[in-house]
């Protein structure tokens, strides 16, 4: 039996196809929810709103900007969405709303409105001009921000249950968009809609998705060990949130990515604080609390996953078949910017973090492969990258789910930049 739609999900449905009830709808929600009349509503149509929503509106109290997350089926989903309070205490920096509703299917928030920039606006412009002055203020602010989280996670590190890891809303971003809630049906979810029994077109190669899950990729000459099959499925069993207690839980916001950050420049020094923890929680898997902010941070960029069209005019990428291998050539490469935010996440966050797990004997043997099957997760599974089936292109298609392998699985022989990045972690490495 089909669940009804959901208030959040029709009014992101008809936004998205620029239907002008959008405005009207959200007004009325607004109304119903808070008792506040919305005047002057204005929705933001920008590339990281996903699967979310956002703008702003006016009362005759003055400006505000709303935003709320929805997922697919959310009405039978586990957990709890909008725990802001949880960061504070913690002694996060975050924007607390003004109202707040956590109702099923109305998950929404309201904020004063601010005239400050999202990191995220921030890092784009320098991802397509580098200014040397204002990336290093850029990445002095990330280098902050990480060690406050740092501290937050040392201090929150403590083992959980099972069943206190399985109920945080985090795995919707991770386990659950792999499946058919609640019966737990795989593949399913964004996996199988997105992917399974579909083409994907490539520059000058078109494969089925039989084929393209059982090949393995070798990208620039660096061969992978695990396809993209092989890596949904270890996603399914090792990602499971009853599996995930092992190296304990934490404090954290949980979907950190850069637009939920504001970024606040005063007297040539910068600062960030969070806003929108629609993932937040107490019992965070401690391998899972920074996957999505170091990869939709880094690794998605630049250009290729949110900018698919500007990124096929920058870059190239072709491939060729080679029996049960893609051999990728491509030209991608992350900028000056990225470059230096996946370096201070590595000194200032992962590997300290990982060192107290290893001191404290809550590191998991396979903790590489915990945090590399969460790192293939976020692309593959936050919009569909499958060329055609919404703003990706034969190029984008390909970089991206290159990307995917190389954040997901091991190379065969040789380093990459991620295989660097993870050897930069390891406490057992000098």
């Amino acid at each position: 039996m089909s669940q009804p739609t959901s208030r959040t999900a029709e009014i992101r449905k008809i936004a998205k196809a620029g239907d002008g009830r959008a405005e009207r709808l959200l007004a009325e929600l607004l109304r119903d929810l808070f008792r506040i009349d919305a005047e002057n509503v204005t929705i933001n149509h920008d590339q990281y709103s996903l699967n979310s929503l956002n703008g702003f509106f006016e009362t005759a109290d003055g400006a505000f900007f709303f935003k709320f997350h929805q997922e697919e089926g959310e009405e039978v989903m586990s957990g709890e969405y909008y725990r802001a309070d949880i960061l504070a205490r913690a002694g996060l920096p975050v924007d607390q709303p003004l109202l707040m509703s956590v109702l099923p299917g109305e998950q929404i928030l309201v904020y004063r409105r601010r005239t400050d920039p999202r990191f995220s606006d921030v890092l784009r412009a320098l991802d397509l001009k580098d200014e040397p002055a204002a990336r290093e203020r850029a990445v002095e602010a990330e280098r902050q921000l990480s060690e406050a989280v740092l501290k937050v996670y040392l201090d929150t590190l403590h083992p959980v249950s099972a069943d206190a890891v399985a109920a945080e809303p985090i795995h919707r971003l991770f386990y659950e968009r792999l499946i058919d809630p609640p019966a737990g049906t795989y593949p399913g979810g964004r996996m199988a809609s997105f992917y399974v029994g579909k083409d994907f077109a490539f520059p000058g190669l078109t494969l089925d998705w039989h084929t393209l899950s059982r090949c393995r990729f070798v990208v620039n000459g660096i061969e992978y060990r695990d396809s993209i099959g092989t890596l949904f499925d270890a996603a399914h069993e090792r990602l499971a949130p009853t599996r995930l207690a092992d190296a304990g839980g934490v404090t954290a916001h949980g979907d950190a990515h850069n637009a939920n950050v504001w970024y606040e420049e005063r007297d040539g020094a910068a600062r960030l604080s969070f806003f929108d923890p629609a993932f937040a929680g107490e019992h965070i898997p401690t391998l899972l609390a920074e996957v999505k902010t170091t990869f939709h941070n880094i690794l998605a960029h630049p250009l290729w996953l949110y900018d698919p069209a500007m990124a096929a005019e920058r870059y190239t990428a072709s491939v060729a078949r080679d029996g049960d291998l893609l051999r990728v050539t491509t030209d991608f490469a992350p900028s000056a910017v990225r470059r230096a935010l996946l370096d201070v996440k590595a000194e200032a966050l992962w590997r300290p973090l990982l060192a107290e797990l290893k001191a404290r004997d809550m590191l998991p043997a396979d903790w590489r492969r915990v945090v590399r099957l969460g790192l293939f997760l976020c692309p593959t599974l936050v919009m569909n990258l499958r060329a055609g089936a919404t703003t990706h292109n034969p190029v984008s298609s390909l970089v991206g789910l290159s990307i995917a392998v190389m954040a997901g699985s091991e190379p065969v022989a040789g380093e990459d930049a991620i295989s660097r990045f993870f050897d930069m972690i390891d406490p057992d490495r000098d």
